[in-house]
């Protein structure tokens, strides 16, 4: 098995979860608390992230929860890439919803940090993740 080498990344804006120059995206806007090593956004997920008939995708679902955790950990690095993405649903979220996630980061001693998230609507959790995420730094 080859080793992978990580590259740097770079970000130009288009991402499909937070990037504001991505017309079809989430353009979600994350904030970091860095004391706290916390990240939040507020998003509303119209009928166009819809996987099931008035139920959004779950794909979409785990990436504001990854994209969360990736916040959580900037605000000790400036450079991370998701290794592992483990995703707990435990309820529909519908079509038109205002969802609030949040992430938190567990771990910062390796290379590889620990990282969770949840998903809420109205206090109530609809989804959480547990994720490692690569430092580049």
């Amino acid at each position: 098995m080859t080793e992978m080498k990580l590259q740097k990344v770079a970000d130009d804006s288009a991402c499909f979860v937070c990037g504001s120059k991505n017309p079809i995206g989430l353009q979600a806007e994350f904030t970091t608390d860095e004391s706290e090593c916390r990240s939040s956004a507020r998003v509303h997920l119209p009928s166009e992230f819809q996987g099931w008939q008035d139920v959004i995708h779950g794909g979409v679902l785990a990436a504001l929860l990854d994209e969360a955790c990736i916040y959580a950990c900037r605000a000790k690095a400036d450079q991370c890439v998701t290794a592992e993405l483990q995703v707990r649903y435990r309820k529909p979220v519908p079509v038109g919803a205002l969802v609030e996630v949040t992430g938190r980061l567990e771990d910062s001693r390796r290379k590889i940090w620990q990282a969770s998230a949840q998903l809420k609507i109205d206090d109530s959790l609809y989804a959480e993740a547990q994720a490692k995420v690569f430092i580049l730094d």
